[in-house]
């Protein structure tokens, strides 16, 4: 009875077949690389989680901090307003104490009916 082994190896896979007379080849062992590609796999993918949550957190942060400033914007606009048309309605107010009251004119004399 003769054995023959023949083992092939691609780098990341190692076969070693091992076949008798008479028989069908019968495959003994297979290796693999050790699964460091899933694990770069999981790293990467573990990352790019990382990286998008970053990236919606500071465009939640951004659009927060948009909405404050454009409502103190409002704010800031709305007081002006107000204040400015206090001003206005207090000039108006002054104004009207300053003018004096033009003198009415005393009615003409009636006229007397003609004499005959």
């Amino acid at each position: 009875m003769a054995t023959r082994t023949v083992e092939r190896t691609d780098g990341v896979t190692t076969e070693r077949e091992v076949s008798r007379d008479g028989g069908a080849p019968v495959y003994v062992e297979r290796g693999g690389g050790g699964g460091m590609g899933a694990v770069l796999i999981g790293i990467g993918v573990l990352a790019l989680i990382a990286i998008v949550a970053f990236f919606l957190m500071s465009q939640n942060n951004n659009d927060a901090l948009r909405t404050e400033a454009v409502t103190d914007a409002a704010a800031n606009v709305s007081q002006s307003a107000a204040n400015a048309a206090s001003n206005v309605g207090a000039a108006a107010n002054r104004a009207a104490d300053n003018v004096t009251p033009p003198a009415v004119p005393a009615p003409a004399p009636e006229p007397t009916p003609p004499s005959n």
